[in-house]
């Protein structure tokens, strides 16, 4: 879904229900422009807006729940990295090319979740080839006493978690965002900016008005769909907690 599109075609389609409202308001008679008939207009298109106000705080909500946790997930998986390097560390020498492997996971896994490319989605498929070799390197260290087997089944575990994390930001590309409800806000808009449009008089000003409520609008929808892709929008999770915990790894 190109959040960009969907965006500039619903601030099309808003603002051609401004311009159709023009129209229509120089074809209705005078009497149906009544102040009683306004009023009950008015009743009316505050009922849609309080809807349409309650729907898009939904929204907001689901999308900023959605980029809260994965940002914790990410965090949690940048410690858990760095731990897991202080942990084979702490075992010995000999996990050296252990940590060398692990070193290059992370980093390739860094390149595909932030790519340079600005705009570009994130990968975050894994390698399974070095990931695999990683994890089988710990799994092949050969404990001599009971503090490096303590230590090896750690590291085994941390590598476990860290792998569950990645997987669970694959699965949560999915936009959170039900369908339904993003129709519903943009019928429930149109309908108020027809509203507007059939009550406000036909000048320059009260059309400008409409047409920058209708950009800020848009740009609403839009930052609310981005916040949905915390990995690939524009408000993207930053990638410091990883390449700090990379920057550790080279130490």
């Amino acid at each position: 879904m190109n959040n960009a599109l969907d965006s500039l075609l619903l601030l099309l389609a808003l603002i051609a229900v401004v311009l159709i409202g023009r129209t229509v308001r120089r074809r209705i008679p005078e009497h149906h422009l009544s102040a009683d008939s306004r009023d009950a207009v008015k009743l009316a298109m505050g009922l849609v807006a309080t809807m349409t106000a309650l729907l898009l705080g939904l929204l907001v909500s689901s999308a900023k729940g959605t980029y809260d946790t994965e940002r914790g997930e990410v965090i949690q998986m940048a410690a858990k990295i760095a731990f897991l390097d202080r942990v084979l560390s702490v075992y010995g020498p000999e996990t050296a090319e252990a940590r060398a492997q692990f070193r290059a996971v992370v980093a390739d896994g860094v390149r595909r979740m932030w790519p340079d490319r600005l705009g570009a989605p994130a990968d975050l498929s894994p390698n399974a080839v070095s990931g695999d070799a990683a994890y089988a390197a710990i799994q092949q260290l050969a404990p001599r006493d009971d503090l490096q087997r303590a230590t090896k089944a750690q590291a085994i575990a941390l590598a476990q978690d860290i792998g569950q994390l990645r997987m669970l930001l694959l699965a949560q590309m999915v936009p959170s965002i039900p369908k339904p409800l993003l129709i519903a806000v943009v019928c429930w808009l149109v309908i108020i900016f027809l509203g507007f449009s059939l009550l406000a008089p036909p000048n320059a000003t009260t059309t400008l008005a409409l047409m920058a409520a209708a950009l800020s609008v848009a740009g609403a929808v839009f930052l609310i769909m981005e916040l949905d892709r915390p990995l690939g929008g524009l408000i993207r999770i930053s990638s410091e907690p990883m390449t700090h915990a990379l920057n550790q790894l080279a130490k």
